[in-house]
This record gives C-alpha cells, structure tokens and sequence, in this order.
C-alpha cells in the first residue's frame, strides 16, 4: 500500500484528536507507528493511552519552551535547536524501523516559524518512504505543504466554550 499524506489544519478544536484516531485505528490494524508533538508540553491525557499501545512509538522534545510570543530570541533559537533536533530523530526512527506511519503533530506550528529546517522537511515528504502514511497537524499550512498532501481537512471553528471564558478542561481539550 502507498502511503499518502494527510494534513488536519484550521482554527477549530479536533486536529490532534483526528490524528491520534488515525494512529489508534492503524495501530489496531498492527501498523507500525511513530508519534510526536512539536511546541506542545507533552502532559494531554490522550497520550496516556498512546504510551499503552505497543505499537505506537512517541518522541517528545526534552524541553518545555512556552509559547512563542512569550519567547525571548534566544529561547527562539534554542527552540529551533531542540525541534530540529527532535524532526530529524522522529525522521530517522520511521526509517530506520520501517514505520507505516507518521503522525507530527503541530508540524506546521515549527514549519511556519522556521523551528525545524523547511526544506529537508519538503525534502523528506516529497521523498519519503513509499509505504509511509504521514498525518501533519497544525494552523495554516503553506502552500507547498498543501502542493505535496494528498489529504487536507480543516477544522473550522464555528463556536468555542473558550471564547467565553471557560478553560481547557480534563478529558475533553486535554
């Protein structure tokens, strides 16, 4: 089977959940996979489930940076460091352990600001492994990431609890 390449962007809530059915239901099947969250802190409890299935690999950037418009240069910097870093170990480990599928989540989050290096990532995806199933999350993706998907759903937000004040809330945001 060819892998495809699928992209959950937009502004409404659902993106990390679509990606994480998509692994679920692969994993269910006995495809190999690989995880990982990019400007995220790694703590949602959705991932406790993930940490479960043994066929779901995760890899996490080993630094927490906040969000970005609380970011000094150099946090800026050190984040590009640490999320490269972290791109190219998940790149690595899908090939190397010849994985079905990829999920990288908030990618276009690090693709956007310039976190991890756009063109080995356009490389990469225009070159990746033939049976590779990759899924990016994210707001606004380019328009070369949108050029190279074979799959694009927008989550668009009609109405949110958050623009009225209320938190994310245990088991249903995080």
């Amino acid at each position: 089977m060819k892998g495809l390449i699928h992209i959950y962007c937009g502004d409404g809530k659902g993106k990390t959940t679509a990606s994480i059915g998509l692994a679920v239901r692969a994993a269910g099947y006995g495809m190999k996979i690989v995880f990982t969250q990019f400007m995220k802190n790694n703590s949602s409890n959705e991932l406790k489930i993930l940490k479960q299935i043994d066929n779901i690999n995760m890899i996490f950037c080993d630094r927490e940076f906040g969000f970005v418009w609380n970011m000094t240069e150099q946090e800026k910097e050190d984040a590009k460091k640490e999320y490269t870093k972290q791109f190219e170990k998940v790149i690595d480990y899908a090939v190397k352990n010849d994985c079905d599928m990829l999920v990288m989540d908030e990618f276009m989050s690090c693709f956007e600001l310039q976190f991890i290096d756009n063109r080995k990532a356009l490389e990469f995806l225009k070159n990746k492994p033939e049976k590779l199933e990759i899924i990016l999350t994210g707001r606004n993706p380019s328009d070369e990431l949108c050029e190279i998907a074979d799959y694009i759903t927008e989550m668009k937000k009609i109405k949110h609890p958050f623009d009225n004040g209320v938190n994310a809330r245990n088991g249903i945001e995080m």
